[in-house]
C-alpha cells in the first residue's frame, strides 16, 4: 500500500483534499447538534428528574442571570432603578429572548439581598445555550454593561453568557500547532520535514471533527467531544507522522532510494503506528464499560479522529514523501550525503550516552525514577471527584464575578440549590424536617402540580463543598425517611454528586478492562509475559503521578493564578475516565515504539543488554521529541476557555511528560536491564496457542526463507560508470528488506567488491559514490553466489535483480 500511495501520490492527495473539503462543506451546511446527556439510571437525582418531567413538562430555553451591586444606598434607589429597568426592558424586547424576570416587578422582592445592595434578574432565552446566537448573547451583555456607572457594578452569569467570553474557536489548536512546528523544526532542521507531520495532523483532525459534527445529528455527542477529539487528534497525528518521517530520513541518510526508504519506513514504523493507533482506540473504547451515556459520544468522536489520523499517516504521508523526495532532508544533510556517502548506522550523542549510563547503573536510575513518581503521586490520596461550575472561572471573567456577587448577596449555596421532589402534596412534615437540618439556609415549597411538589433547598455552603455533599446524603438517608415521604433529591448539584459517585464506583472495572486489553495486545505482539506486565505497572504509576499533579494544581490550587485557571475545586467526575483512556493509549504508543526496537534487536542477537541499550539509544530522542510536541499541544488547551478541556490538557501534559521523560527513558529500560533475558520469557504452551501479531515486519526472502536460515553465500561484481570505467571508493551496503545493514564494503581500484550474504533471500543493495546520486536496488540471492555489476549514472533508479 505504501508503494502504491508513493507512486500515485497525486491521486492520494486529491482524495484527501476532496474528503476534507467535502466533509467540511457538509458539516457547515448541516450545523451542529451536540447534546450533553447525563443518563444516570437507578440514581436518586434521576428519579427526581423523572418526577419533575411529570409535573413540569420540559421547558425550552436557557436561563441566565444579570446581577448588579451598588457601593452606596440600595438597588431600590430611583437612580439605580432608572438605569437597570430600561436595560431589562430592552433585553425583554430582543428577538430570541423569551422573558425577563426582575426584582422591580410584583413579587420580585426575593431577588434583592437582605442588605439591599445586590439584586438579580433572570433572562430566559428561547433556545438552549448552545443554540442561542452569539450575536444575541453579545447584545444582552452590551445592554447590561451600558447600565454601569461609578458605584454600580453589573455582571452576567449563565451558560449562554459563558460562550461569548470564550476565546475564538480554534485558538488552542492554532497555538498547539505553532508550538509543535517549532519543536519539529528544531528536531529536523528542515522546513519540509517540519510541515509533513503538521499536514497529516490537520487532515486527520479536520476530517475527524467534521465527521463528528455530522454524527451529532444521528447520535448524542456532548459538546466536549470536539475539544477532546482535536486535543488527542493533534497529538497522535503529529506523533505518528513524526515516527514515520524519522525512520524515512534515516533510510535516506543511509543511502536508500527515496521510494524504497518510504516503503521501509511504512513497513516498520508504519506497522507500529497501526498497532499504536489500535491500542489508543481500544483504550478509548474501554470507557463504554462504565455505561455512562455522556461518554459514548466522546468515544465516538475521539476514536474516529484517531482512526483518521492513523489513515492519514499511512496513506497521505507516503504520498507527500513522494512529492518531496530527498528534500525531506535538510540542505546540509543532502550536501553531506553527496560528499561523504551514507552515514554509518550507529547511535551516538546524548541518547547513546544516556542509554549506556542506564545500563551501567540500572538500580540507581530505577530507584531515583520511582522516588520522583512516588512523590508526585502522593496528592492523589486527596482526590475528590465533583463538577466545576462558573465559580471556577478566572476571577476576571463576568461569569465568575456574577457567581461571587450572588454568593455574597444570597449565600454560597444560592448558586447550586437542591430540589427535593415529592410524589404527593402533603409536605408539611418534610419541609419542617428540612428547615431543622444543619447546613440548610432557606427552604421554599412551590405550588404542587399534577400531584408533585418541589421543595427548593438552598444550602449554606457552595455547590462544590464537601459539606453540601454531606447535606445531600443527610436528606436522603435521614430527613426524608423520617418524614415518611416519597421524595428524591435532585438539581444540578445532586446530579453532579451522583455522577461522581457512579463514576468512582465503576472506575476499578474500567481500569481493569483497559489494562487487561493492553496486556493481551502486548503479549501477542512481543511474545512475552514480562514486557506487558511491566507496561501495565508503568501505566498505573504514570496515572497515579499525573493525577497527583492534577490534584495539586486544580484541587489544592497550586499555580492556578499563574496559569490563569480560576479557583480551585474538585476534579471533574468525567475526567478520570477520559484521561485514563487517553493516557493508557498514548503510553502504549511509547511502549510499542520503544520495545519494538528492543524486540527487533533481541530477535537478531538474543542479547538482552544490547537489545535494551540499542533500543533506548535509537528511540529515546524521537520519543522525547514526540512527547514534547504532545505536551505543547495539550498545554495549549488551557487557552480553550473550557475548564474541562483546560483540566484535561494540564493533566495529559503532565502524564505524557512523566511517562516519556521518566518512565520510558529511565524506569522501563532500567527495569529491563535488571530483569535480563526474563523480559522475553513466554511458556512454550502459551507460545503455541497465541496468534501471531508482529509489530515489526518479518524479513523474508523471495521464497519465504527467513534471513539467518540456510547456507551463507556472497554477492560480488564491479562498480562502473556509464563509460565502463571502474569507480573506486564507492560504498556498497547490503541491507535486509526491513532496512537493517548486514554488510558494508568499499570498491577497490578496479571497481570490484564482494559482500557477504547471510542466507538466500531478498535484500537491498545501496551504492553511494562521490559525484553520483545514491542508488538502491532490490536483490534476490539464491544459494549460489550472485554476480552483479553496478552501473552509476546521473539518474537515480531502483531495479530488482535476481
Amino acid at each position: 500500500m505504501a508503494r502504491w500511495c508513493y507512486r500515485h501520490r497525486l491521486v492520494v492527495l486529491l482524495l484527501w483534499v476532496g474528503a476534507l473539503f467535502g466533509l467540511g462543506f457538509s458539516a457547515s451546511t448541516a450545523g451542529t447538534d451536540y447534546a450533553n446527556v447525563f443518563s444516570l439510571p437507578d440514581t436518586d437525582s434521576k428519579k427526581a428528574y423523572d418526577l419533575m418531567e411529570k409535573a413540569f413538562p420540559a421547558r425550552a430555553g436557557d436561563t441566565d442571570t444579570v446581577v448588579w451591586k451598588v457601593d452606596e444606598g440600595t438597588v431600590r434607589d430611583q437612580d439605580v432603578r432608572s438605569r437597570i429597568q430600561p436595560a431589562l426592558d430592552e433585553m425583554a424586547g430582543m428577538k430570541g429572548v423569551g422573558g425577563v424576570t426582575g426584582p422591580y416587578a410584583a413579587g420580585g422582592a426575593a431577588q434583592i439581598s437582605a442588605d439591599g445592595r445586590i439584586a438579580y434578574a433572570q433572562i430566559t432565552f428561547a433556545d438552549q445555550a448552545n443554540a442561542v446566537p452569539k450575536e444575541l448573547v453579545q447584545d444582552v451583555v452590551d445592554t447590561a454593561r451600558d447600565a454601569e456607572r461609578d458605584g454600580l457594578e453589573v455582571e452576567l452569569g449563565g451558560q449562554a453568557i459563558q460562550r461569548v467570553q470564550e476565546p475564538p474557536t480554534g485558538l488552542a489548536e492554532m497555538v498547539g500547532l505553532v508550538a509543535a512546528a517549532i519543536v519539529l523544526f528544531l528536531a529536523f532542521g528542515s522546513l519540509f520535514a517540519m510541515l509533513l507531520p503538521l499536514a497529516v495532523a490537520v487532515f486527520g483532525v479536520g476530517t475527524g471533527l467534521f465527521s463528528t459534527q455530522l454524527l451529532s445529528h444521528v447520535t448524542d455527542i456532548p459538546d466536549l467531544a470536539p475539544l477532546l477529539s482535536s486535543l488527542i487528534g493533534l497529538g497522535v497525528g503529529i506523533d505518528y507522522a513524526l515516527f514515520i518521517v524519522t525512520r524515512h530520513r534515516k533510510g535516506l541518510l543511509r543511502g536508500t532510494d527515496p521510494e524504497e526508504s518510504a516503503v521501509i519506513a511504512l513497513n516498520t514504523s508504519g506497522r507500529a503506528v497501526l498497532f499504536a493507533g489500535g491500542t489508543v482506540c481500544i483504550a478509548l473504547a474501554g470507557m463504554l464499560v462504565t455505561n455512562l451515556r455522556f461518554l459514548d459520544g466522546v468515544v465516538i468522536g475521539t476514536s474516529l479522529t484517531v482512526v483518521l489520523s492513523v489513515l492519514a499517516a499511512t496513506t497521505l504521508l507516503p504520498a507527500l514523501l513522494g512529492f518531496l523526495g530527498p528534500r525531506v532532508l535538510s540542505r546540509r544533510q543532502r550536501r553531506r550525503l553527496a560528499a561523504q556517502g551514507p552515514e554509518v548506522e550507529q547511535a551516538s550523542g546524548p541518547a547513546a550516552r544516556w542509554s549506556a549510563g542506564v545500563q551501567r547503573r540500572p538500580r540507581t536510575v530505577a530507584a531515583l525514577a520511582l522516588v520522583v513518581m512516588a512523590v508526585l503521586a502522593l496528592p492523589v490520596l486527596s482526590l475528590r471527584l465533583g463538577a466545576t461550575d462558573q465559580g471556577n472561572d478566572d476571577a476576571s471573567t463576568t461569569t465568575r464575578k456574577a457567581y461571587d456577587l450572588l454568593a455574597e448577596g444570597f449565600g454560597p449555596g444560592f448558586n447550586g440549590p437542591l430540589q427535593v421532589v415529592v410524589d404527593g402534596t402533603d409536605t408539611t412534615a418534610l419541609v419542617k424536617g428540612i428547615e431543622d437540618t444543619s447546613g440548610v439556609a432557606r427552604v421554599a415549597a412551590l405550588p404542587p402540580a399534577r400531584g408533585v411538589t418541589v421543595i427548593q433547598v438552598v444550602p449554606t455552603t457552595s455547590p462544590q463543598s464537601e459539606e453540601t455533599d454531606t447535606l445531600i446524603d443527610r436528606l436522603r438517608d435521614d430527613v426524608i425517611p423520617r418524614a415518611g415521604a416519597e421524595a428524591h433529591v435532585g438539581g444540578v448539584t445532586a446530579v453532579s454528586k451522583d455522577f461522581a459517585t457512579v463514576t468512582g464506583d465503576r472506575l476499578p472495572l474500567f481500569i481493569a478492562t483497559i489494562i487487561g486489553l493492553g496486556f493481551l495486545l502486548l503479549l501477542i505482539a512481543f511474545r512475552s509475559l514480562v514486557v506487558p506486565l511491566t507496561a501495565a505497572v508503568m501505566n498505573l504509576i504514570a496515572a497515579a503521578a499525573s493525577f497527583g499533579v492534577l490534584v495539586a494544581v486544580f484541587q489544592w490550587g497550586w499555580g492556578l493564578d499563574l496559569l490563569g485557571l480560576g479557583k480551585e475545586g474538585p476534579i471533574n467526575a468525567f475526567l478520570p475516565v477520559i484521561m485514563l483512556s487517553l493516557l493508557f493509549g498514548l503510553s502504549m504508543d511509547y511502549q510499542v515504539f520503544l520495545v519494538s526496537r528492543m524486540h527487533e534487536e533481541w530477535v537478531h542477537t538474543k542479547d538482552n543488554a544490547r537489545a535494551v541499550r540499542v533500543g533506548l539509544a535509537e528511540t529515546s530522542r524521537v520519543i522525547n521529541s514526540a512527547a514534547l510536541i504532545m505536551v505543547c499541544v495539550f498545554l495549549a488547551f488551557v487557552l480553550s476557555g473550557d475548564s474541562g478541556a483546560a483540566m484535561a490538557g494540564v493533566g495529559l501534559a503532565a502524564a505524557v511528560a512523566l511517562d516519556a521523560f521518566i518512565l520510558r527513558t529511565a524506569l522501563v529500560p532500567a527495569a529491563m536491564h535488571l530483569l535480563g533475558a526474563a523480559n522475553w520469557w513466554l511458556p512454550a504452551g502459551l507460545e503455541k496457542r497465541l496468534p501471531h501479531l508482529a509489530v515489526e515486519p518479518k524479513e523474508e526472502g523471495a521464497a519465504g526463507t527467513t534471513h539467518g536460515e540456510g547456507p551463507a553465500t556472497v554477492l560480488h561484481g564491479f562498480v562502473r560508470d556509464t563509460a565502463g570505467d571502474p569507480v573506486e571508493g564507492a560504498a556498497l551496503t547490503l541491507r535486509s528488506t526491513g532496512g537493517r545493514p548486514l554488510d558494508t564494503v568499499t570498491s577497490l581500484a578496479d571497481g570490484s567488491y564482494i559482500l557477504s550474504v547471510p542466507a538466500p533471500g531478498t535484500y537491498l543493495l545501496a551504492t553511494t559514490a562521490p559525484s553520483y546520486p545514491t542508488r538502491a536496488r532490490r536483490i534476490t540471492v539464491t544459494e549460489e553466489p550472485l554476480v552483479y555489476d553496478v552501473e552509476l549514472t546521473d539518474v537515480p533508479e531502483a531495479t530488482e535483480v535476481t
